[in-house]
């Protein structure tokens, strides 16, 4: 890999921008003594690009001048759904001689448009997930990930991911010391565990059955307690089976599956605003251990409590 290009349209991010330059841009360091790259930013229009946050760039090279490339970083923007068609056909031709395509976060939608995610996996910011599998129902949108990478095409989640992913292509073509270096240069650690469930804002569940209303909020006020079908119908009069199918009906899943969304969701809660230990967090919430806390939050959010924590502890 020695030529790489970033390609800006008119509504750039800054943010976007910015990764794909600090990683890939970067002069000749000789105390990192890392390889420097034939590094150009290309727009289908050169001259004045406007950004998205009130700022505008002077871009001189035209997208032809990417089109050999090795590595072509396809920068977000603010109407990511209307990209380019020149850029579209530039990503097209890309990946049909073997180059790389990296997109960093709604960028991933260029690759969509340029008819390349049918069949693969990708990613983009959580915000926009739902709405880049709609788009494209033969694609595998994953929501819970950094970056994914699918044979030649990269596709990064929102705003620092795209370091995570850029760094994952620097140790796939350089080797782990040469990404360790680029990520110690720019004071970011060269790998995050977990991926962005761990950053998703979750609303409180919302049901609006008059029936179950005032259960759901007894539930969420005892999550320590034993909170079994069995006695959840006792709550409602009703017979275990009969209250299993009205809840689901009602909510859309399970009552265990409710339950543990709500235990995992308060056990953030006291993960982020207490220095209480894992244990006694389990047992507030209802998991009774520390060991099946982890084992539900981890599959749920990506990281161990302990790592939630440490990311997300709100100081006193």
């Amino acid at each position: 890999m020695k030529k790489v290009a970033a390609i800006v349209q008119d509504g750039a991010e800054p943010f976007g921008l910015g990764s794909i330059c600090e990683v890939w841009g970067e002069p000749y360091h000789p105390d990192d003594d890392n390889p420097v790259f034939d590094f150009i930013v290309a727009t289908p229009t050169p001259g004045r690009v406007s950004g998205a946050t009130g700022f505008d760039l002077h871009v001189d090279h035209a997208l032809a001048d990417a089109a050999d490339a090795d590595l072509v970083c396809l920068v977000p923007k603010r109407g990511y759904r209307d990209p380019s068609p020149e850029v579209v056909e530039l990503v097209r031709s890309v990946h049909e001689r073997g180059g790389m395509v990296f997109a960093h976060c709604s960028a991933a939608f260029i690759i969509g448009e340029a008819g390349l995610l049918d069949g693969r996996r990708a990613t983009t910011h959580w915000r926009h997930v739902d709405e880049l599998a709609a788009r494209h129902p033969e694609a595998t949108i994953d929501g819970n990930v950094l970056y994914v990478q699918d044979g030649s095409i990269v596709t990064g989640a929102g705003s620092a991911a795209g370091l995570d992913a850029a760094l994952h292509v620097m140790r796939q073509h350089f080797g782990s010391k040469v990404a360790a270096t680029t990520a110690r240069r720019m004071v970011v650690p060269p790998h995050r565990d977990g991926g962005q469930a761990q950053y998703i804002a979750r609303a409180v569940p919302v049901c609006e059955s008059e029936a179950l209303s005032p259960l759901l909020a007894w539930i969420g006020a005892n999550l320590g307690e034993d909170l079994d079908v069995e006695t959840l119908a006792r709550h409602m009069h009703m017979s275990g089976r009969t209250f299993a199918r009205r809840f689901k009906e009602e909510t859309g899943t399970t009552p265990y599956s409710w339950i543990l969304g709500e235990r995992v969701r308060a056990a953030e809660e006291l993960l982020e605003q207490t220095d209480h230990s894992i244990d006694w967090v389990a047992g507030e919430v209802g998991f009774g251990n520390a060991a099946t806390l982890r084992h539900h939050f981890g599959r749920s959010r990506g990281v161990s409590p302990q790592e939630y924590r440490r990311t997300f502890r709100t100081p006193a």
